[in-house]
């Protein structure tokens, strides 16, 4: 019996019937629940605690590193941080897919954001006035309409994405389009697709640099967001243990020059201008962060706060990435001691288990929706058993030659919906 089986299967080999068959498993990954929970627990530790550490000197140094001496000391208190704008506002998108679904329209994804009552700030701010003014998404971020569509803020934003998404740079993709496009456009929408699919890729591997080539896949290679991250990665091949060398080179061409500066939000200012919240400048001090971090999680928060600018949000997205490859299990104590699990995020119904259990609802949904499933051992251990897509980029585009406007405006009814004014 066994030699006939031998032979059939040679044979099947020879007429390529089994080979479709192998090919299909290798394009899935495998990630137990358990695993996926303890990570993405850690991803949202990491958000935190790079915030924490960074936000005493946010803009406070421009065109300058931030001197060793100023980087705030870590006591197991500060990973509470449930008032800062590059986390709380990602809780917004989780409630309107917790309570709409993974299809929801980016119309009403912008009438929830025009309906939130936290500060705000640049793109955030300028997307949530002409929402709640009437403009509606895409229009929201369209240059046209928002004089900050290439700043920062969806970027700092996106983790959520990535750690509902676990291997699923399209699923992130898509996010992006919902959700980036309220507030940014062109390499301001590509850094928060950029940042969650590298947190795709942390629940697979460690190796910091074989992250960023993933969320280099997931946006457009012409994009001068790309160059920018290629560019981090190419330095830091020729200076592999001088840090403040890249930095150099980071300045001279994304801070100093004009040509990827131009739809720079201070472009009015008196010359020179320093303060930059470009989104691709601050993502080459994520990507520093986690190259020149070398896995070690408070060299990583210190040296992305370092490199300035955005000091808060950049350390955080580095971290969140980082310690997602790590897991909560295997953090150092310091960085949950002082977990504090009972308050909640600045106007959102979320505290920390609230958050964890919510995250890891919609990754069930948006694993089956990607076309994986869940597998149960016959001990009642879950598992994702998830697809392997090519990511699929948006299309290229630029804020300073943008694309038509989409003339988009609610209707009277989902104008009724915005409660929040101006």
């Amino acid at each position: 019996m066994k030699r006939y089986f031998r032979i059939g299967a040679t044979a099947l080999l020879t007429l390529g019937f089994v080979a479709p068959l192998f090919a299909e498993e290798a394009k899935t990954r495998r990630l137990s629940r358990a695993e996926y929970l303890d990570k993405m627990k850690a991803g949202w530790i990491g958000q935190m605690a790079g915030v924490g550490v960074g936000a005493p000197t946010e803009f406070r140094y421009q065109e300058t590193t931030v001197p060793e001496d100023k980087v705030p000391k870590w006591t197991p208190e500060t990973v509470n941080q449930f008032d800062q704008d590059d986390i709380y506002v990602e809780m917004t998108f989780l409630r309107t897919l917790e309570q709409h679904g993974l299809d929801v329209s980016s119309r009403q994804a912008g009438i929830d954001f025009a309906n939130s009552q936290y500060p705000l700030w640049h793109a955030n701010k300028a997307g949530r006035d002409k929402l709640r003014a009437g403009v509606a998404p895409p229009d929201s971020g369209h240059p046209a309409f928002n004089d900050h569509a290439d700043d920062i803020d969806y970027q700092i934003e996106a983790d959520y994405s990535g750690l509902i998404a676990p291997g699923l740079p399209n699923s992130v993709i898509r996010l992006g389009e919902v959700f980036g496009r309220l507030m940014n456009y062109g390499d301001g929408l590509y850094g928060g697709q950029f940042v969650g699919a590298m947190y795709a890729e942390a629940f697979f591997t460690n190796d910091v640099e074989k992250i960023i080539r993933a969320g280099l896949a997931a946006i457009p290679e012409k994009s001068q967001y790309h160059e920018c991250i290629s560019d981090v990665l190419a330095w830091h091949r020729e200076h592999p243990s001088d840090w403040l060398a890249t930095w150099n080179k980071i300045e001279a061409k994304y801070q100093k020059n004009r040509d990827y500066r131009r739809f720079s939000c201070s472009k009015n200012e008196k010359e020179p201008y320093k303060f930059n919240i470009d989104a691709k400048l601050n993502g080459a001090y994520i990507v520093m962060g986690l190259l020149y971090g070398e896995g070690d999680p408070e060299k990583t928060i210190v040296i992305s706060t370092r490199c300035g600018q955005d000091s808060d949000c950049n350390p955080s997205s580095a971290a969140g990435v980082l310690f997602t490859t790590i897991g909560y299990a295997k953090l150092p104590e310091k960085y949950k001691s002082g977990l504090d699990t009972q308050t909640k995020f600045n106007s959102t119904p979320y505290s920390f288990p609230q958050l964890v259990a919510v995250c890891d609802s919609l990754a069930e949904q948006v694993v089956r929706q990607a076309g994986g499933r869940l597998d149960k051992s016959a001990e009642g251990a879950e598992t994702f058993v998830l697809p392997v897509h090519s990511p699929r980029p948006s299309a290229l585009e630029t804020c300073w030659e943008p694309g038509p406007k989409a003339d988009s405006r609610f209707t009277p009814e989902e104008q009724k919906q915005i409660e929040a004014k101006k």
